[in-house]
């Protein structure tokens, strides 16, 4: 008979699996920052939210706090290096105030984390301690990793479009939860159990907005094209006419 240790390790990989999806699902985003050269409408939180999160549950992981704990600590530390990437390319194809942002919430990320690290390991003598300390450091800002995406939901509800709310990402955080949801349920783990739970809920709640607003995006993403045509066509018009009125008066004016 398979122990339930086997199958929590079995789930805990497929888990490593989607979250490395979840992970690298806003690569087709940032292939079209890069193109486009500019961040447009994008919210940099749900990767900034990400990459806070990736870190506490590192540390979360590590034998000195939650002994026994490696899938935490691959796939986290893979998704930190994956986010800091992101959040690198924001900065490049950011400016202003919106760069200034993101450059401040990175610096006191990386203060937060540090100082917990210290503290936690002078103050808190053991595992228990240290797992319980970061395990609530970690529910919260799991649930704001999953909870992040709620900026881009309001602008959605607000547009009645989901041009910004890529669907991939939103499929992979609903897989993403409920394998963790299941990891953190066979030997249970309140701190894994609650930030993914509700990652499922706020991944469902976003796959009920595709839902509801899927054909007005595609109605104006096709206006904004046809009026884009228009403007074109308006231009080669003009460009015709200023050619004509130019060859005529070239024509008009020799001397006899």
């Amino acid at each position: 008979m398979v122990s339930s240790d086997t199958i929590r390790t079995a789930i805990g990989v497929i888990g490593n699996g989607t979250a490395l999806v979840l992970f690298l699902s806003p690569v087709p985003t940032f292939i079209r920052i890069w193109k486009k050269g500019s961040v447009e409408q994008y919210s940099p939180i749900p990767y900034v939210a990400t990459l806070l999160n990736c870190m506490m549950w590192v540390l979360y992981g590590l034998p000195l706090v939650h002994p026994h704990s490696m899938l935490v600590i691959t796939i986290n530390g893979t998704g930190m290096l994956i986010q800091l990437t992101y959040v690198a390319l924001f900065l490049v194809y950011s400016a202003g105030a919106a760069r200034r942002k993101v450059s401040l919430l990175l610096a006191a990320e990386v203060a937060f984390v540090g100082a917990v690290a210290a503290l936690v390991l002078a103050l808190a003598h053991t595992h228990e301690r240290r797992s319980m300390v970061v395990g609530i450091l970690c529910v919260l800002f799991g649930t704001g990793m999953y909870a992040a995406p709620l900026s881009v939901m309001k602008m959605v509800i607000q547009t009645k479009s989901v041009e910004y709310m890529p669907l991939f990402l939103s499929l992979a955080s609903l897989v993403n939860g409920i394998c963790w949801t299941a990891y953190a349920l066979i030997r249970f783990d309140l701190y894994i159990t609650i930030p993914n739970g509700l990652g499922v809920l706020f991944a469902l709640a976003q796959l009920l907005l595709y839902a509801i607003y899927y054909k007005n995006t595609q109605k104006i993403v096709e206006a904004r094209k046809r009026k884009a045509g228009q403007v074109a066509m308006t231009e080669v018009v003009v460009d015709g006419s200023r050619a004509s009125n130019n060859n005529n008066n070239n024509g008009g004016s020799g001397t006899y």
